[in-house]
């Protein structure tokens, strides 16, 4: 309990006692009774040393037991933790989705956390200091599964772990909840095959270059593309520093001023490069490629600036990812699949469907 809390407490049971007895209506001990003949009145002596030690002792036991029954309470909801990979607001609809979940689930307690930066030593930190407070599940972004692997086991080994967004398949997680990373980069290098239908070279943006969920999505266009005149020549990761994200598509266009194509793999990399692109006067000259539905990402797109972006569902990540480990924790194992994969689909949003898009997702994160 909380210092102010049990100062108001204290207060609380001083106020409520009647006098001359103690919390709980047992009456104070008294020693030595002169009666006044004249008045008829029965007159206390001053209160000995013992007998205020004794009603200390008895503020503060019922004090102790007050504070029990607090604690007893708090520990009777469960601690379940969303853990995303780095500030964004990406973030914001599984926020929301966990927001919901939350209404629905008033025996647990839910947490969005981010770490400090996305670092995954200061990420694994976040989870140690979880599993140390007693939280009794965790959801994470890993941001460099490859790395991390003992440390993810070794949160494994003391909590039930789930990964979303990026997956971290060599652990000891219990499931992947979120999307098909692979198919996204598929449906990228769709957008860039019809925006090109002659081809171009594209040079591709990213985050965290080593994360599953870069890595598949660069993959997958690859895959995409093969065999076609659309090239992805080269891709810079920027560890998902605003600064330098903006400051690679910078480099980037003064290196390769004939570039026909850019492709943002994070949420914020399109954003960087509408602005880079806009502030060089070529917006609309080089074909932009996007994924997910940051702000400017959506407007680029409802002008034509951007060919077209693919979103993922992260409201569903933590609406349905937090359901799904309640579920686990009270015993109901089936709600794992045989392949402990829960694919929630991708869709490419273009000029013709932007303006319903956006409407849903304000709806959902406006509750």
């Amino acid at each position: 309990m909380h210092a102010g809390n049990r100062r108001h407490l204290y207060r609380r049971l001083i106020a409520a006692t009647p006098p001359g007895t103690l919390p709980g209506g047992d009456l104070l001990p008294v020693r030595h009774l002169d009666f006044a003949a004249r008045s008829g009145r029965i007159a206390h002596s001053k209160p000995r040393e013992s007998d205020m030690r004794l009603r200390f002792s008895t503020v503060a036991l019922t004090l102790v037991a007050a504070m029990t029954v607090s604690t007893s309470l708090a520990q009777d909801k469960k601690t379940m933790a969303f853990v995303v990979n780095g500030a964004s607001d990406f973030w914001k609809l599984a926020e929301a989705g966990v927001k919901k979940a939350q209404a629905e689930l008033p025996n647990y307690d839910l947490q969005f956390k981010y770490p400090e930066q996305a670092a995954a030593a200061v990420q694994q930190r976040l989870m140690d200091d979880l599993v140390a407070a007693g939280v009794s599940a965790i959801m994470v972004s890993a941001v460099d599964p490859k790395s991390s692997t003992d440390a993810l086991n070794r949160i494994g080994s003391q909590v039930p772990l789930f990964t979303t967004d990026s997956d971290a398949p060599d652990t000891n997680r219990i499931a992947y909840i979120g999307s098909s990373n692979t198919d996204a980069g598929k449906q990228a290098g769709e957008i860039a095959l019809k925006a090109m239908p002659d081809g171009g070279k594209c040079i591709g943006f990213v985050g965290l270059p080593g994360a599953d969920n870069a890595r598949e999505r660069i993959e997958g266009m690859k895959e995409a593309i093969a065999g076609s005149k659309v090239e992805l020549i080269d891709v810079r990761g920027d560890d998902i520093d605003q600064t330098r994200a903006k400051r690679n598509v910078e480099d980037a266009l003064a290196a390769n001023p004939d570039i026909d194509c850019m492709v943002g793999f994070y949420s914020y990399n399109p954003p960087r490069i509408y602005e880079v692109l806009k502030e060089a006067g070529k917006l609309g000259e080089i074909t932009i490629v996007a994924f997910d539905e940051d702000p400017i990402t959506l407007g680029g797109v409802r002008e034509g600036t951007i060919a077209g972006t693919v979103v993922q569902d992260p409201y569903e990540w933590g609406y349905q990812g937090m359901k799904l480990m309640a579920k686990y924790l009270e015993g109901d194992t089936s709600v794992v699949p045989e392949n402990k994969l829960i694919i929630v689909p991708t869709k490419m949003i273009d000029k013709s469907n932007v303006d319903a898009f956006e409407a849903e997702l304000k709806m959902r994160i406006n509750g």
